[in-house]
């Protein structure tokens, strides 16, 4: 094992263990290093890539701290490395946002607020029948967003978020040429949020399914 990753794999265990906590500041790099038998250079390497997938934080003038090691905050850096795909791997990714995003639509049909599935209706009726790509694709991103954070499941949430974020989803609509996907897509949505208003879950988990796979087979006939 190289020393930086072992360095890595010491500082890991011990926030898995406990013996540091969300919030709290690392000991003076000398004393660290000391305790965990590395080098200070090989620790400061171990500090600098934990930093950039934001297990720790570190403050200029002030020392490194653990972060709050949230979800959300881990999993920024899915999305980041997402991004960088290659278009012929588009649908892998889209295979697993069909396993999980019905999942947490269905989750959200018991959950999501009266307030929160009108905001969703007026944000579809506000998109119009012709939008831009870019229209939709920001569209896309929020209108599935609000459904999945309403799932309860912020794990979940930040999953979904890195699976398939603006770069992604702006791929995907690219590819889709065939002149009927934009309404059948707001068809889709529509159905989707008529079944989470009925508080229905299977049809909620059965129309995130449909469009998903929708999106699939359009994107499928591209390639």
């Amino acid at each position: 094992m190289a020393v930086t990753d072992e360095a890595i794999e010491k500082i890991k265990g011990m926030i898995v263990s406990g013996a540091l906590r969300p919030g709290d500041r690392l000991p003076k790099e000398s004393e660290l290093a000391a305790e965990l038998g590395l080098s200070r250079n090989s620790l400061r390497e171990a500090v600098r890539a934990l930093s950039l997938i934001r297990i720790l934080d570190v403050r200029q003038g002030d020392g490194t701290y653990v972060t709050s090691l949230d979800p959300q905050l881990l999993l920024e850096a899915l999305s980041f490395v997402v991004d960088f795909h290659r278009d012929d791997t588009v649908l892998e990714f889209l295979a697993v946002r069909r396993i999980l995003e019905p999942a947490a639509t269905a989750m959200a049909a018991s959950r999501i607020k009266d307030s929160e599935l009108d905001a969703l209706g007026e944000q579809l009726d506000a998109l119009g029948a012709d939008p831009s790509v870019e229209e939709l694709v920001a569209s896309d991103l929020d209108f599935h967003r609000g459904i999945v954070q309403s799932s309860g499941n912020s794990v979940l949430c930040s999953l979904l978020d890195g699976l398939s974020g603006p770069t992604t989803r702006a791929r995907v609509w690219r590819g889709l040429t065939q002149e009927d996907a934009v309404s059948r897509t707001l068809h889709e949505h529509r159905a989707i949020l008529a079944a989470l208003r009925d508080r229905d879950a299977e049809a909620a988990r059965s129309w995130a399914t449909v469009h998903i796979a929708s999106v699939e087979q359009w994107l499928r006939s591209t390639l």
